[in-house]
């Protein structure tokens, strides 16, 4: 039993070389879709089977069919032979050949002193010679010519008989399968049929995979697909029912959650608005100061912390313009005394949820105008995707805290990632805004010496 498991053991780690690059080469070139895999499932058996159906049929068939014509024109010949040799005169040949004509559907000719011709080159295909030149040798024995090539409609076959060669024309119909071609017509069209209801089929039960794929990618968005309903097989129904189940239960959540956090906001707000009044009751006192900028940065907290908590979920996907956002953003670098430049390539109008875009740009560019002197945004919008590039020359983010940095609360020591009310969540929200339209945030070194944030989201 141990020798069993080593024996085992080593096999298991025996690698062919070459297999697995193979196994990778094979997976590229296969297709990806659903529908065109499952088309290929079909197609691919059905086409082995009917090529396995086809060569067994040729291979057998056929050439029973071919010997079993063969034969009898052999043997009709061998009689024709028989005859003249028996009857030489040359009145007979008439009657010979009149009898081969109307009984056994047969054209001879019989001519003195000729001789046989070359041998003709064989085609490629030559069931037909094979089997004829064998019928032939083993029943008549004599020298023969056999031609199935010249006319298509017609085999000759001439034999010798002594000083005299024997030309027989027949059909080639009469020794040769010929209708085969209308078992594989007939194949033929059965899988194309076959073929056609299959491709049918599978589009109709793929298409309630697609539709759920599209709901969940709406959803994803902050979009509503009103009229999802489950469909196609049992399997696919239940994912259906469980997504709708799942979507009903989160927004269910969303909105008990915003009604907890509207409650919140409104009690704390209500506290730091009487302690702003009380504030400006006592009057501008020096000891008071310091007091009035906590109460302030209690308040730009609070909006922070509420805004990353409550999300832009809500919001409704809306049509933006490019330039006028950028613009804005410029004017406030030139207030600063700073630089900001754009480019855009594409459609200037974009499909987001206005507020919450506004608010991952406004983010991102804040974070540069507080650390940085030159701000350059690239934006890229094609069919399927809108990229911005954020590229400045401030002091950048380490590697290895540029995943950190996405986190809540999470603070550099330069304080890179902290958006204005000193929370830590500026890029925690860039981030999520970012998922909720389908995109993702990533981090690199700008060229300009600096940060690059690279904000991707379906177009």
């Amino acid at each position: 039993m141990a020798l069993f498991d080593s024996l085992k053991r080593d096999i298991g780690k025996v690698r062919i070389p070459g297999l697995r690059t193979s196994t990778r080469r094979l997976k590229r070139m296969l297709p990806t879709r659903l529908y065109t895999r499952s088309v290929l499932i079909v197609i691919i058996p059905m086409i082995l089977l009917q090529t396995v159906v086809a060569a067994v049929f040729m291979e057998r068939h056929w050439r029973m069919v071919t010997e079993r014509l063969s034969e009898g024109v052999t043997r009709d010949i061998a009689a024709i032979i028989e005859m003249i040799e028996q009857f030489p005169n040359a009145d007979n040949y008439q009657t010979v050949t009149r009898i081969a004509n109307d009984q056994l559907d047969l054209n001879i000719l019989v001519e003195p002193g000729a001789d046989l011709p070359p041998p003709r080159p064989k085609p490629f295909f030559s069931i037909l010679d094979g089997i004829l030149a064998d019928q032939i040798s083993s029943r008549i024995q004599r020298p023969f010519w056999i031609d199935t090539v010249g006319d298509s409609r017609l085999v000759e076959i001439r034999i010798e008989l002594g000083d005299q060669v024997l030309r027989v024309f027949t059909r080639r119909n009469q020794t040769y399968a010929s209708n085969t071609h209308i078992f594989l017509v007939w194949m033929a069209g059965t899988a194309l049929g076959l073929i056609a209801i299959s491709v049918l089929f599978l589009r109709g039960q793929i298409r309630p995979i697609l539709m759920l794929a599209r709901a969940a990618e709406a959803f994803g968005k902050g979009q509503r697909m009103p009229d999802f309903t489950p469909r196609g097989a049992d399997e696919i129904r239940l994912a259906g029912s469980a997504f709708i189940l799942m979507r009903e239960r989160i927004e269910r959540q969303i909105e008990q959650r915003t009604a907890m956090l509207s409650g919140v906001s409104h009690d704390l707000r209500t506290i730091l608005t009487r302690f702003k009044l009380q504030l400006a009751l006592a009057g501008e006192k020096p000891e008071l100061q310091g007091m009035a900028e906590d109460v302030d940065a209690m308040q730009s907290m609070l909006e922070g912390y509420l805004a990353f908590a409550k999300g832009d979920a809500e919001e409704d996907v809306g049509q933006l313009r490019l330039s006028e956002m950028l613009e804005k953003v410029k004017s406030d670098f030139r207030l600063k005394g700073k630089k900001m430049t754009y480019e855009i390539e594409g459609e200037d109008f974009i499909a987001v949820r206005p507020n919450a875009f506004g608010r991952l740009v406004e983010n991102l560019a804040g974070n540069s105008e507080r650390y940085a002197d030159k701000l350059h945004i690239e934006a890229r919008h094609t069919a399927r995707w809108l990229t911005l590039t954020f590229d400045d020359n401030g002091p950048g983010i380490p590697q290895s805290s540029r995943d950190d940095v996405f986190k809540p609360f999470f603070r550099l020591d330069e304080a890179r990632n902290v958006d204005k009310s000193g929370t830590g969540l500026g890029l925690s929200i860039v981030r999520d805004i970012a998922h909720a339209h389908g995109g993702n945030v990533t981090l690199a070194d700008s060229p300009l010496g600096g940060l690059r944030a690279t904000v991707r989201v379906p177009a």
